[in-house]
């Protein structure tokens, strides 16, 4: 998902979509402890998804704090 895709989310989509990613990765990792992974690039994935949702809401408390 696009930086611009979650700018144009409200702050409730994104904190649901920032656990969804969580959960996620969560599972992944149990996968790839136990069991062989599908896809190994997931885990990047969604790490980078759970810290573009961090920088949006940062940037969007920043501009409500200033």
């Amino acid at each position: 998902m696009k930086a611009s895709e979650l700018r144009e989310m409200s702050d409730e989509q994104l904190e649901l979509t920032a656990a969804e990613a969580a959960e996620t990765l969560f599972r992944l990792r149990l996968q790839s402890q136990t069991d062989r992974v599908d896809v190994p690039t997931q885990n990047r994935k969604n790490r980078r998804l759970i810290a573009r949702v961090k920088t949006i809401q940062t940037q969007r408390s920043k501009a409500t704090k200033g």
